[in-house]
């Protein structure tokens, strides 16, 4: 089965994202973005977000399987650029725009993007694959702009019901630890707000979120 995923984005204009602007910021993702660098959005978005958006970064990165008219099998919703690939390179100045723009279903600063490149995805990717997001479908801000050009082919992961963001970038990383795939269901007629799971059993990842790296779980 072909499958593509899409992720929810992380906070551009919240106190990490400060810390990346902060010129005696000490560490090497902030230092390479100021002298002018380019880096990937999943690695910045890692940083902003934490172990959430890691956790989406890797998984999607891991299990994607897009058809052939399709690049990328794991795409970010931006908060005025619609869909970009994971793997965009993004600059300071890219991320200072992004916040700009606040993430609300009646922007349309955001929503307009969202929709056109929601629609070119839908048309590339086919009938036949899957689209996974991989965030919130309690929100009106990423589901129902989505589900109206993917309808039935939207899905998420059924065990995010009622997990908070750190258990879910938690369960992420261990799957791919685990090499195993989650169960998904459709968006649509979907219980969006359940029982709050039991909490996963403590796990050493072997990396810190603050240096961006990529986690070597133990």
């Amino acid at each position: 089965m072909h499958r593509i995923f899409i992720l929810s984005p992380a906070n551009s204009g919240g106190e990490r994202a400060r810390l990346i602007f902060n010129p005696r910021a000490g560490f090497d993702l902030a230092r390479r973005l100021q002298r002018g660098e380019k880096l990937p959005v999943g690695e910045i978005f890692s940083f902003l977000s934490g172990l959430y958006f890691r956790g989406k970064y890797t998984y999607s990165r891991r299990f994607a399987n897009p058809p052939a008219k399709v690049v990328q099998g794991a795409y970010v919703i931006t908060s005025n650029r619609g869909l970009i690939s994971v793997e965009e390179p993004l600059s300071l100045a890219d991320l200072e725009d992004f916040s700009t723009v606040p993430i609300e279903h009646d922007e349309p600063r955001y929503f307009k993007p969202l929709q056109t490149d929601a629609r070119a995805l839908a048309r590339k990717a086919g009938r036949d694959c899957e689209v996974v997001l991989l965030g919130s479908i309690g929100t009106k801000k990423y589901a129902e702009p989505l589900m109206e050009f993917f309808g039935e082919r939207l899905l998420f992961p059924a065990s995010f019901v009622g997990r908070g963001d750190m258990s879910r970038g938690g369960l992420l990383l261990r799957c791919v630890a685990d090499e195993r795939e989650l169960e998904y269901v459709p968006v649509s007629g979907a219980i969006r707000h359940g029982k709050r799971p039991e909490k996963l059993k403590p796990k050493s990842w072997g990396y810190k979120i603050s240096e961006g790296k990529t986690p070597a779980p133990k």
